[in-house]
């Protein structure tokens, strides 16, 4: 919105002072160089260009060294797969990171992709003061990690003891593609 008010009053200003309108026009470009940086960064955010690319493990590494402790990804060559199964191993495992690093004061996590035959799985554990997940429901995070994967045919399970870290597992029932 404010770009296009001052797009409008550079407008009303061309011929009437030249310099103002040409001041307002350089801040515009710069503006507009930002926002769209900024719709690039959401639009990777939102499908990673590295999971279109490459793989879900490339994907996962990269956020992975994001991370404020350290995140050991484990992959025994992981293939390639539909790509709603792949978005939706990673937002899931994505998920998982962030809450460790919101509520469990996690020194590390493991993720781990496994894809045996029939199922992709994936698991993220951390080493944080875990939570009784009988009586932590209603939290969003975790239930949109099990709409998730539901929505795809998937389940999710959830091992926590309070002061022993918390495992977040997924399984999705699928076939490799080439």
């Amino acid at each position: 919105m404010a770009l296009a008010v001052k797009q409008r009053l550079a407008a009303s200003l061309v011929g009437r002072d030249d310099d103002r309108a040409g001041a307002i026009l350089d801040e515009l470009q710069g503006q507009t160089t930002r926002a769209l940086k900024d719709l690039r960064d959401l639009a990777r955010g939102v499908y990673p260009q590295l999971l279109t690319d490459r793989r879900l493990a490339a994907a996962i590494e990269a956020q992975a060294r994001k991370a404020a402790f350290p995140v050991r990804v484990e992959t025994d060559s992981v293939g390639r797969f539909p790509p709603e199964v792949e978005a939706t191993v990673y937002f899931c495992a994505l998920e998982a990171l962030s809450n460790a690093a919101k509520y469990a004061d996690a020194t590390h996590v493991i993720v781990r992709l496994d894809d045996s035959p029939g199922e992709l799985c994936f698991e993220v554990n951390d080493d944080g003061v875990g939570f009784d997940p009988v009586r932590a429901r209603g939290g969003t995070g975790l239930q949109g990690v099990a709409d998730r994967l539901a929505a795809i045919g998937g389940q999710i399970e959830i091992r926590s003891t309070t002061g022993d870290g918390t495992t977040v597992m997924g399984r999705i029932p699928v076939e490799a593609t080439p």
